[in-house]
């Protein structure tokens, strides 16, 4: 009978010096590119359903962005608690619990029949998504050393834009064959096979199968937190947050987070409403369209990552090479005010993409959280800095649902316009020297 090979921990510092390390950790970063589809999709099913749901339940603009925002009360008010959990519960388990029920939650979205249940189920997905990209943060810590972390945050994040640019429009075409309630089953159903899927399939480095001793020191010696699923977990202590909340260069990041948000936000929600109802599309045209600045965003995503990288490879200090791509993407991001002066439509949805990709330029801005946040704060820093930047998945709807008249859409477009400037002068002003935050 042959006998099993061994494990990482059984492998010698001798063995780790000369064997070739294996590649594992780029597995895991396709399995977060899934997971992130899944959970784009997810909260971006609502916009592809709206202009039709709204006119069937005769929702108003203000209660559709009341309905778009829902998402966002939980999403934001379960970061921290979310972030905690993700100190404490590993992501094998974490993922699986939390995917299944945001996805059940999902399915339930398909049922409702009216504003108060529709804004109750999407409370519910906003509060169960919470502590999904703090436990992607921590899973790309723990995986990556620092010289390809962003690459890897970069790939995962692409999903967002990717799953949406390539499904949005069979998402159009499912409302269109066979209603709009469809688009939330499939989607929903979608996420709870991936839930079983994830359990399946996760693992930390030092028990993962296939990924030996070298590949662990690669990482750990890369600076990768390869054991911090061992140590010891401490209770939660109020001066924890104060140290969250106290740091200059996290405002930094926390504010650019909110300002970058803005302009997603618009694309996950109000988007194909501005296409159909402002621009007088119909709907498998503007599904079509819509489609187009997701694809800009996904390039933008991956050029920030490699980009980014490629600047540290080459030697550039990690402030420049982490913070050069997203201040240049929240620039660029201010040319959507474009779109108010534009009446060609080709050229209002080039418009929309040039500012999308640099939305997804700037995207990587999770890799300053895995480098500045303090070691054993990891997730309470990551789940403070989705919550004050996930507030724009409250404001930004509400807001456009305020300023949106019935005829014009251009207050709204100035709106994100200055959001994404603001973001790039947070970056500017407040980041300062990119390194680790040390507090003990």
């Amino acid at each position: 009978m042959a006998s099993r090979a061994p494990t990482v921990a059984a492998a010698t510092p001798a063995a780790a010096a000369t064997a070739t390390p294996s590649r594992k950790r780029f597995f895991i970063m396709v399995l977060l590119f899934i997971t992130v589809v899944i959970n784009y999709l997810d909260r971006s099913n609502l916009s592809i359903a709206a202009p039709t749901l709204t006119r069937e339940l005769g929702i108003d603009p203000v209660h559709a962005g009341l309905i778009f925002s829902a998402f966002g009360w939980t999403y934001a008010a379960m970061q921290i608690p979310g972030g905690w959990l993700v100190d404490r519960v590993p992501p094998r388990v974490l993922y699986t619990v939390a995917l299944a029920l945001w996805s059940l939650a999902t399915v339930f979205l398909g049922l409702a029949g009216s504003f108060i249940a529709l804004f109750v189920l999407r409370l519910a997905v906003g509060a169960l998504e919470a502590p999904a990209y703090p436990i992607n943060s921590r899973v790309v810590t723990t995986w990556f050393p620092e010289r390809e972390r962003a690459t890897a945050i970069g790939f995962y994040t692409s999903g967002q834009f990717v799953g949406l640019a390539f499904l949005t429009p069979v998402l159009a075409w499912l409302q269109v064959s066979f209603g709009w309630h469809m688009v939330f089953v499939v989607t929903g159903a979608v996420g709870i096979l991936w839930a079983i899927a994830w359990y399946a399939l996760y693992r930390e480095p030092r028990q993962f199968p296939g990924a030996n001793e070298a590949e662990v020191a690669l990482i750990e010696q890369g600076g990768g937190l390869v054991d911090i699923a061992t140590k010891a977990r401490e209770p939660f202590r109020w001066a924890d947050l104060g140290i969250v909340l106290s740091q200059r260069k996290l405002w930094g990041i926390y504010l650019g987070q909110f300002c970058l948000n803005s302009t997603l936000w618009f694309f996950l929600t109000w988007f194909p409403t501005y296409l159909v109802n402002y621009r007088h599309m119909d709907f498998i045209k503007s599904g079509l369209l819509a489609s187009l600045p997701f694809l800009a965003a996904f390039v933008g995503v991956l050029c920030s990552g490699f980009f980014s990288d490629w600047l540290i490879r080459r030697g550039a200090s990690l402030g420049l090479a982490r913070k050069l791509p997203i201040i240049s993407g929240l620039l660029i991001s201010t040319c959507i005010l474009g779109a108010n002066y534009l009446d060609s439509t080709p050229l209002v949805i080039a418009c929309l993409a040039l500012a999308f990709f640099g939305n997804g330029l700037a995207s990587i801005t999770w890799s300053l959280v895995s480098t500045l946040a303090p070691a054993r704060l990891l997730g309470l820093t990551g789940g403070m800095f989705n919550f004050i930047g996930n507030l724009a998945a409250i404001v930004t709807p509400t807001v456009i649902g305020f300023l949106a008249t019935g005829d014009s859409f251009a207050l709204p477009i100035a709106y994100i316009a200055t959001t994404a400037l603001l973001g790039a002068l947070s970056y500017i002003v407040l980041v300062g020297k990119v390194e680790r935050i040390r507090i003990d």
